[in-house]
This record gives C-alpha cells, structure tokens and sequence, in this order.
C-alpha cells in the first residue's frame, strides 16, 4: 500500500548482527518470531531501521468482497528509527472494515510487549477533509521502541472494492529483507502483473495463488533533486480477471486499456455536468468584458480557481471518490474539491460553447503513472482540458490525436493562472477523460523563458566599502508561481524577514529599508523592488585595496548537488535567470582585477557571466537556463562540474585600486 514509510533515509555495509531469544509461550506469532530471528547486516550508522518482512495476503471471493492479512516486521536500529515502530491500516467505512489489528514489541532481552485493540487509534486519513470515509487505524508504539527491539504487527481486514486492481509497494526507503504479496482468485479466475523500477517478476503459481517476492533490497538514500521514491523503489500493479464466459463480479469493472478508463470515468462524471440558466447566467456575468476566446477561458478559469477547496468524500468504495459533485451543487455552495472545480469549469464553458474535458493526473510526482498499467488508481488529481482555436496560444496546449488543440489547467493550485501549470504536473502522464476518444498523453513542460526570473540591481559603493543597492525583480511562469506563493502564503512580517534572510545571504551586513510586492493579475507576472545598505560590503585592505564580490544578492534557488557521488538520477525543472548589476565605483579607484567572463554550455543547461567598465560604473551580468530533463546518475559528474564552475563564478571578486 502506499501508507508505508517512505520518510527516512540510509546507507548500508553488509556484515552480520545477532539476535535475541524469545520464550515459549509468549504470544509472539510464529511468523514474526522467525522474521526476528533472521540475521540481519550490519548497516551504516545512519541506518535508523531496517524491515524484516513485510508481507500481504489478499483473498478475493466468488462476491467481490476481498480479505486482506498484513504481516509486518521491522528491527530499529537507532533513536531516530522509534518512529518505524507504527501499525497502519486504511479502509472504507462504506465497504470495508479492519477485523483484527495486533501488534507486538520484542525487546533484546527476550521481553515482549503486546498492543490489543485498547492501544489501536481510529482517525482521519486526511485531516483536511471536511469528511472523508477513508480511515486509519494505527498503534503507535515509539515511546516504547529504541534500538535493537523488533516491532511487528498483523492486520486482518475486508473491503468490498470496485476495483480488480491492487498495487503493491516492495519497500519505502528502508532496507528490506523480505517483501512479499500474495493473491488467491476463485477458481477459474486469472491475474497480470506490471513491475514498475524492477526487471519484470513474474510470480509463483500455485492453482489459483499468485505470489511475488523480492529479497535484500537496499536502502534508499535521500538525495537533492533526485525522483520521488515511487519512482525508484519495486512497486507492483497486478490486475484480475474472472473467466472470459463465466459470472462477472458485480459492480467490479475490469480495464485492459486506457480507453475502457476513460470510458468508466466519462459514465461517473458526465451526469455531473448539466449546464442550467443560474450556471449560464453566472457565465455572461463573467465573460460580459471578454473579447477573445482566450479571456472567456480566464474569466471562468479564475471564478472556479477561487471556489473554495472543501473536500468531503462519500461513496469512496463504490467509485465516489472519482465522481464529482454535480456543477449546480458546487455553484449553489461555493465549495468543493479538485474534481468539482475541474467540473464546474467545464460545465461554465459549455455557456460560452467551449468544449472540455476532464483530466485525471497524479498530482505531486511526474514520473508515477506508467503507461503500462490501464488504472484509475494511478491518479490523484483532476484538472481540465479546454479545445481551444488556433488563434490561442500559449506553452501548456498540446495536440491530441482527435480531440485537437488543448489547453491544460489546473483550477486548484491558486498561484498558477490559465496559461500555466504547476512544474509537480509538467511532462507527467495524464488521462483525457472523452469517452471512446479519451488516451492517456503526456502533459506539457513549459521552455526555460516561460519560468524566468530577471533582475536588475544599481549599487552605490562608497570610498569605505559600504553599498546601498535598489534591486528591482520581475518573474514569469512558475517562478512568479514561486514568489507568489511565498508572497501569498506569509503575514506582512514574516515576509519582510524571508526577504531579509535572501539579502543577508549574500549581503551579510545588509538592512533591508524598503520591500514592495507587486501580484500582478492582468500579465501573471510578479514584481519585487528592494532597498537596502550594507554598511561593510567591501572589504578595505591596507587601505588602498576595495574587495567585493559583484553577485550581491543571491538567486532564490541554492546551488546544491555538493556531494561527490550519487545513486538517484538528477531531476532539474525548467527555469531561466538574468541579472544585470550596475555598480557606481567610488570616486578614486580604479579596477585593478576583473574576473574571467565565464560561458558554461551543455545540453541541460547553461550558464553566462560577463564584466565591463565604462564612466567609473561596473556593470556585470550573469544568465542561468535550466532545462526539464532527468540526469542518469552515471553522468552525475557533469552536473556537478556544470554547479560547481558557476559556484565558483559567483564568489569571484572585483578588485579596486587607489589612484
């Protein structure tokens, strides 16, 4: 399931480790006595667990409904791996149940602790709904674990799921020893499997028993700007069929392809969009000042974007939490989730005769619907598809087969306007919900100069080394998004010193005398203007030298990929930086030292600096283009070359001297 641990990160070195000794008698199941009596490695320090066993049996009944047993083991193995000693379980209160939840504690000295259904927690999957009837029941035994005890649990449950698909997550980032998942059909019945991040695994087959098991997987290092772990860790998608001519399972549909996806998504939610005269009237109250086809999609765009995100989930085991509340409810109440603003949208266009259609995408990890498995469960998210002429252009429209030219928008992420879409959904793969006509396509990835960042900075330099600098910026595409968000997202003072600690960074003496945001609407752009002085910028040598680095204020983003070797590829996201700092030199000086103009190119990026002096004013630029591209690993060396160099450039100092 995907409610493993995914948040801890590790290193390992195989050796040997020992184990304890557990009485007779003492309630320990037999297969978590065998998995606590496994040799384990010996791991890095930084270890803090390591999983024994994490097994699941799932047997599916002649009715559809589906019996789950969940077997867990993890050794800690540090303080910091306490938090590993957790028992989790989702179900549906509208189709499922947990049975039985038990869990146990063994300590080195052989003493063991048992937790019952007194110690078993029953709370909200997701906090943020206002209702959802996806529920955990967890055991949290933290307080009671430190290194060298095992924790194991055993879960027994039943759901009555729509679906015949089930994932399976190998590992998280812990080291894993044993991880296995196992699958009883009624007799008759047949299953496939995908493997994603693995070479293809096929299963045992004993009669109507799937099974697929992995062994000694390794840890998982967090790494800068590598893939979301789902994208590096064995996963598993497995799908079921009953017998080609035999009983189907009622309310169970069954998908080969992404047509028959799309085909079950368009029957849930096409009732839901029925246009009616208050949508209609709404919509010529909206677009009454809208002369192009571009502005009418803005107009309604915008209106759904500031619905209110309330999300209340019903009927989540009968295909509820794939249709949307219908366009007249979410209007009448001014709230809803992501579905029902994507559907509220596209119900509001039919009134200007703009046909659109539904996307159905994962939202937060690019790389994590495959093409292989034909699933509604890959996705998370729903966003909007908007036929659009040629006469509207723009980065985020893409060219289906049949369906022709479509504008992609989000009308959930607040800071990112119809034009744009957030970069955690660029170049995923998403599902055009249209019927027969709906496929699977990859998404838009907007060019470098559609995320761009310039800037311009005056600075004063006095005689004793002190600055006072103006800096004005203007951002576009998903770095507006960035500086909006932050913009948005802060109180008046909590703002002030986000943009007091950028300045300092790089100006370490700096007082910050003005900060003046602007959002602006009418172009997406945002504006930032600055002053400041530092009263000691430049350093005065054996007072006839002045000593001061030109990149004054750094970029928002931090340099990172410092360490010398990696194992997770090199994700980096579309963005383009200039800077022009125009420096006023002191009266009596001269410029003694320049550095090198420096001009970095490769096929993810590049990079520019360049020096002139002309009428006692320095003026230095530098350009930083980044492309959406993921590095393997094995080439991790060039990027950090390409870091490194710019690092370098960056900390470069002008030398001034004395007449």
């Amino acid at each position: 399931m995907l409610y493993r641990i995914f948040g801890l990160c590790f290193a390992v070195l195989i050796l040997g480790m020992a184990v304890p000794a557990f009485a007779a008698g003492d309630d320990v199941p037999a297969w978590l006595r065998q998995a606590a009596s496994a040799a384990t490695p010996v791991y890095d320090k930084k270890v803090p667990a390591v999983v024994l066993l994490d097994e699941q049996q799932v047997t599916v009944g002649d009715d559809g409904r589906v019996t789950t047993v969940t077997n867990y083991a993890v050794r800690i193995l540090a303080r910091e791996g306490r938090e590993a000693a957790f028992a989790r379980e989702v179900y549906n209160t509208d189709t499922g149940k947990v049975r039985e939840m038990h869990a146990w504690l063994l300590r080195p000295s052989g003493e063991v602790k048992k937790y019952g259904k007194d110690e078993v927690m029953d709370m909200a999957l997701a906090p943020d709904d206002v209702y959802n009837e996806a529920r955990l029941k967890a055991i949290f035994a933290e307080r009671d674990a430190d290194a060298g005890v095992v924790f194991g649990y055993q879960v027994t449950s039943e759901d009555r799921s729509i679906f015949t698909q089930f994932e399976w997550n190998f590992q998280g980032r812990l080291p894993t020893l044993i991880s296995r998942y196992q699958l009883t059909l009624p007799a008759g019945w047949r299953a496939q499997s995908v493997t994603f991040n693995h070479d293809k695994l096929e299963p045992t087959v004993n009669a109507s028993t799937y099974s697929w098991e992995l062994h000694d997987l390794p840890y998982i290092e967090e790494e800068p700007a590598s893939p979301a772990v789902t994208n590096i860790a064995p996963r598993l998608a497995v799908s079921y069929f009953p017998p080609q001519n035999g009983p189907q399972t009622p309310g169970s549909p069954t998908f080969s392809n992404w047509t028959e996806v799309s085909r079950w998504l368009t029957n849930l939610s096409e009732p839901q969009s029925m246009l009616d005269d208050t949508l209609a009237g709404k919509v010529r109250e909206l677009t009454a000042n809208s002369k192009t086809e571009l502005e009418r999609i803005r107009a309604i765009g915008h209106f759904a974007r500031n619905i209110h995100y309330i999300s209340i989930q019903t009927g989540i085991g009968r295909g509820g939490g794939y249709r949307p509340h219908s366009a007249t409810e979410v209007l009448a109440k001014s709230y809803g989730d992501c579905k029902d603003k994507a559907n509220l949208m596209r119900t509001m266009l039919k009134a200007v005769k703009i046909p659109s259609y539904l996307v159905a995408i994962y939202s937060g990890d690019p790389t994590y619907v495959r093409e292989e498995w034909a699933s509604p469960q890959q996705f998370n998210h729903v966003i909007i598809a908007v036929k659009v002429s040629d006469d509207t252009q723009g980065p985020t429209i893409i060219t289906h087969p049949t369906l022709g030219r479509l504008l992609i928008f989000d009308p959930t992420e607040e800071n990112t306007p119809v034009g744009d879409l957030p970069d955690y959904e660029q170049n995923s793969f998403a599902l055009i919900v249209a019927g027969e006509s709906g496929t699977l396509v990859r998404m838009p990835t907007t060019p470098p100069e559609a995320n761009r960042l310039e800037r311009q900075a005056d600075v004063v330099l006095t005689p004793e080394g002190s600055i006072n600098a103006s800096v004005q910026e203007r951002s576009i595409g998903q770095s507006a998004v960035s500086e909006r968000r932050a913009f948005r997202g802060s109180s008046r003072p909590d703002y002030m010193k986000l943009i007091e600690r950028w300045i300092t960074a790089g100006a370490t003496g700096a007082k910050v005398s003005k900060v003046e945001p602007v959002d602006n609407t009418a172009d997406a752009s945002f504006a930032l203007a600055v002053e400041f002085n530092d009263p000691a910028y430049a350093q005065l040598m054996q007072g006839r030298l002045l000593v001061f680095k030109p990149a004054i204020v750094s970029r928002r983003e931090s340099l990172f990929l410092t360490e010398k070797s990696r194992t997770a590829p090199v994700v980096l996201e579309s963005h383009a930086y200039t800077e022009t700092v125009r420096v006023k030199l002191p009266a009596g000086f001269d410029v003694d030292e320049l550095p090198d103009a420096l001009k970095l190119d490769t096929p993810f990026g590049a990079y520019a600096t360049t020096y002139a002096v002309k009428d006692d004013q320095l003026t230095f630029t530098r350009t930083l283009t980044l492309r959406a591209t993921t590095i393997p690993a094995n080439q991790y060396a060039a990027v950090r070359t390409f870091f490194e160099r710019i690092r370098a450039a960056e900390q470069s100092p002008v030398v001034l001297a004395k007449k």
